[in-house]
């Protein structure tokens, strides 16, 4: 399985609850690691795909679009407790982390490092392995625990999210069925991207329509960019699975039939790890 890496990220904590460690690729980007997985160099991917404070993870969400070889095999929602690591909290003038932990530590920055240069990185291990290397007092990272702990670089201040709700959900992606008997949990989703027919008024309504009167409960929708031109864009739902499956099946007929394009991006379990 491939995973956004290196060893102690936060999709490797996330990876840890479903498979052994020692059966994995680290890569050093999002969309290389899914590019992996659709040329067949990989059985399995996981993935951050949203996060609780800022939203979703546009390199994960894009990169899945409009193919329709892989799809989702599980979800894992791990909680994400952010740390300042560094030597010297005094002297710090630059700040490193994965555009995500950047964001979702933004009030802390403001209050304590107002002037501090803010870097984005592949990743927020990748920062504290660059703070070890260094060795420089005025650079500091925005990782986790265990990142601190793996690179033996000190703790500066400890759970400086912005929210202690802070949460990332994680895809399980695969063209192969993916055993998910380790995952003792009821709850389910099945998630759709879909592009709306062109020049057609109340589209957007009638997709709600056809899963609202069959009683689905959507728990997202956002819109993406389709990336051809101004103003045309796809939408991401995500629905609860409580119902007959027949009923999702149906609902997406007769998406299809309004002249909708469906990708169905599969239905699978969630684990919420604590």
């Amino acid at each position: 399985m491939g995973y956004l890496g290196p060893v102690n990220s936060f999709s490797f904590q996330a990876l840890k609850q479903v498979v052994d460690h020692q059966k994995v690729v680290e890569f050093a980007s999002i969309p290389l690691c899914i590019d992996a997985l659709l040329k067949e160099k990989l059985d399995f991917a996981l993935v951050p795909i949203e996060n609780s404070l800022e939203g979703s993870v546009h390199a994960s969400v894009d990169r899945l679009y409009d193919q329709k070889e892989c799809y989702v095999q599980a979800e894992i929602v791990l909680p994400i407790y952010q740390q300042l690591i560094g030597y010297d909290a005094k002297q710090i003038k630059k700040i490193l982390s994965h555009p995500q932990a950047l964001a979702q530590c933004q009030k802390y920055i403001e209050e304590h490092f107002p002037y501090a240069f803010l870097e984005p990185v592949q990743s927020t291990t990748a920062a504290v392995l660059e703070i070890a290397q260094r060795k420089d007092k005025s650079l500091a990272a925005i990782a986790g625990k265990q990142a601190a702990k793996f690179y033996q670089v000190p703790i500066l201040a400890s759970n400086i999210q912005d929210n202690d709700f802070n949460q990332t959900r994680f895809w399980i992606l695969g063209k192969k069925h993916f055993d998910t008997s380790r995952l003792t949990t009821s709850e389910q989703k099945l998630t759709l991207y879909i592009t709306l027919p062109k020049d057609t008024p109340g589209a957007l309504h009638k997709v709600l329509a056809a899963f609202a009167w069959r009683d689905l409960n959507l728990v997202k929708i956002e819109s993406r960019p389709q990336k051809t031109k101004l103003g045309e864009y796809f939408f991401i739902v995500d629905l609860q699975v409580n119902r007959p499956h027949i009923l999702y099946q149906n609902a997406i007929e007769e998406l299809e039939a309004l002249g909708c394009v469906v990708q169905n991006l599969g239905m699978y379990p969630v684990l919420h790890h604590s």
